[in-house]
């Protein structure tokens, strides 16, 4: 039988904001999500803004994934169908595993927000090398949607009946709980 969490295991999660046009003077979602990461005791492992640039998304993302002490990664931007807009073109192939459920989770909750214009994210997310990947709209109210109703949650090793923590390299000794649908 797997122990239960009883506390808190903070994780190192990387941001990164893909935008032809946001700089980090502007770049309100990425400061969204470290406010929100920080503020739930988890640490910013490290963060970075760059173009809508499939192979410079895909280099940045594979360095953060084959860091062992990044634990989770959020990206903001390049999930809609205009313009450069090429975020899961560029990191699904990264993926391990995809995880179906976080993008139809994302558009349930988001229709809440934004009604039937929630066909048009393409928010995705994956597992590769037991690094979590999130891939959120670049709106910051998409951003904190995501983490409130979300990844608040599933990246707290406290949650039940199961998180992502320990899909993760984070907190050797703690187990994802519960999983459903694991053959």
């Amino acid at each position: 039988m797997m122990s239960v969490a009883a506390e808190f295991t903070p994780l190192n999660i990387a941001v990164l904001t893909l935008s032809d046009t946001r700089t980090p003077e502007t770049d309100t979602s990425g400061d969204a999500l470290v406010e929100l990461l920080t503020d739930a005791g988890h640490q910013l492992a490290a963060r970075e803004l760059i173009p809508d640039d499939v192979y410079r998304m895909r280099a940045v993302v594979s360095q953060w994934i084959a860091d062992p002490g990044i634990h989770a990664i959020i990206s903001t931007g390049g999930t809609g169908l205009t313009g450069r807009d090429s975020t899961p073109e560029a990191l699904i192939p990264l993926f391990d595993r995809v995880i179906d459920g976080f993008g139809e989770t994302f558009r349930q909750v988001s229709y809440e927000e934004i009604g039937s214009s929630t066909v048009q994210s393409r928010a995705v997310a994956g597992l590769a090398n037991r690094t979590v990947v999130f891939c959120l709209p670049g709106s910051t109210g998409a951003c904190r949607t995501g983490w409130n109703r979300i990844l608040a949650e599933q990246l707290d090793s406290r949650h039940r009946p199961c998180n992502f923590v320990g899909v993760t390299g984070a907190g050797s000794g703690h187990q994802v709980h519960g999983q459903h649908g694991n053959g």
